[in-house]
């Protein structure tokens, strides 16, 4: 229980990734508020899974000033976050020449301006306490071998350079600032972007890793209990590569 009466963030808690995090942090005795944009059933169920007062908000996190003050009465609420985890994430595989500006733009706000917003809300909090962590997920295709995620790289770039600056400027009162960079991990998100290209995309991915075997969930998962447990607390400013090796 090495979270026991910390309360954790999470946002993007209703996809692949999200609900692997959220169970692991349930498990080690976090008391979780789960942020996504879908149904408030399907987010009411998954915190009913969870038990432990687990709760689920719906928020979208592309209304930047509403995701702010959003978590902002969370944080009132109870007392302060301690961990805020930036999970959530819009991604498409097509030409950079096909993307409209308007989806450029919102996939920069969801994927990087709302973290900004989000670290914000809740710094004040973590300061008070003089000691936090925020974790940030960037991605693999920062490498740039992965072609047709121009805005999802750029997104993702932006965020990188959010996690080594709040790093810097938080790290004097305590609180902790890292990222993490999935690989190609299995997810209802990878199905639905390649589609009947899967099995190819697949092949590719085993060619090029080091390790021949997917990445799973809950393998992202532990390396999120790792960052935001004590163990943890001398790692500042990192982006942290789960990628099976490229």
């Amino acid at each position: 229980m090495i979270l026991q009466d910390k309360v954790v963030l999470l946002t993007g808690a209703l996809g692949t990734l999200g609900r692997a995090q959220a169970r692991a942090i349930a498990e080690a005795g976090a008391k979780i508020l789960l942020l996504d944009r879908l149904p408030e059933a399907e987010g009411k169920t998954l915190a009913r899974d969870l038990g432990g007062g687990a709760s689920y908000v719906r928020c979208d996190l592309g209304r930047l000033d509403e995701t702010r003050r959003e978590a902002e009465a969370l944080a009132a609420a109870h007392g302060a976050i301690d961990v805020l985890i930036n999970n959530a994430a819009l991604i498409e595989n097509r030409p950079f020449e096909s993307v409209r500006l308007a989806d450029y733009e919102e996939e920069i706000r969801v994927n990087s301006s709302a973290a900004f917003a989000l670290a914000q809300a809740v710094a004040p909090g973590m300061k008070a306490k003089g000691y936090g962590k925020i974790i940030n997920f960037c991605s693999i295709t920062l490498n740039g071998r992965w072609d047709g995620y121009t805005p999802y790289v750029a997104s993702k770039g932006a965020l990188l350079g959010l996690t080594k600056g709040l790093a810097r400027e938080l790290g004097p009162h305590g609180v902790r600032v890292n990222a993490i960079s999935p690989g190609a991990v299995v997810s209802d998100a990878e199905r639905r972007v390649f589609g009947d290209r899967l099995a190819a995309y697949e092949s590719w991915v085993i060619e090029n890793q080091s390790l021949k075997t997917r990445i799973t969930p809950r393998q992202i998962a532990e390396v999120v209990l790792f960052l935001i447990s004590p163990a943890s607390d001398a790692i500042q400013g990192q982006n942290i590569g789960v990628d099976g090796g490229w």
